[in-house]
C-alpha cells in the first residue's frame, strides 16, 4: 500500500475549505470515512459522513464562507493540524470571524476518520495592561 505524503493530505484539506468558500460539493465522499466523526469549534458533533454531507448543504442556504485561509500544518503520522482563519457572512447579516484549529486524524487509505475544530478570538487584550489588579472586557466571551 502507498504510504500518504503530506502534500496530498494538504490538498485534501484545502480542497475542503475550498468546498466551503466555492459552496458545492467537490467530493465530501472522497475525503471523509462513512463512520467520521466531526466536531465543530462551538459544540456540534456529526456521527457520519452523510450528516456532514447535509450539514454542508443545509448551512450553505443560510450563509457563506467569504474566508477560510490555511496559516499552516503540522503532521505526525496518523494526525494533521492545520492552523486557520475563518471569516463568514449570514444571511440575515450576522458576521462571524476567528482564528482556529482543525485536530485530523487520518486512515491508511487517506480519508479524514476524525475532525476537531478549535476556534480562538481575534479580540484579544491585556487585562493587565494599565493595572495589577486585571480588569476584563465587560461582555460575553464566546466559545469557539
Amino acid at each position: 500500500m502507498e504510504v500518504p505524503t503530506v502534500n496530498q493530505r494538504e490538498a485534501i484539506i484545502q480542497l475542503w475549505f475550498n468546498m466551503w468558500l466555492q459552496q458545492k460539493d467537490l467530493g465530501i465522499d472522497d475525503i471523509f470515512t462513512k463512520d467520521v466523526v466531526y466536531i465543530e469549534s462551538w459544540s456540534p458533533k456529526y456521527e457520519n459522513r452523510a450528516t456532514v454531507k447535509h450539514w454542508f448543504e443545509e448551512w450553505n442556504t443560510r450563509g457563506k464562507v467569504l474566508v477560510w485561509n490555511i496559516k499552516q500544518y503540522f503532521h505526525k503520522e496518523n494526525q494533521t493540524i492545520v492552523e486557520w482563519y475563518f471569516k463568514n457572512e449570514m444571511n440575515n447579516g450576522a458576521i462571524e470571524e476567528f482564528d482556529g484549529m482543525s485536530l485530523i486524524e487520518w486512515t491508511a487509505e487517506n480519508k479524514i476518520k476524525f475532525l476537531k475544530e478549535f476556534g480562538c478570538n481575534l479580540n484579544n487584550y491585556n487585562p493587565y495592561q494599565n493595572s495589577a489588579v486585571p480588569k476584563f472586557k465587560n461582555e460575553r466571551a464566546n466559545w469557539f
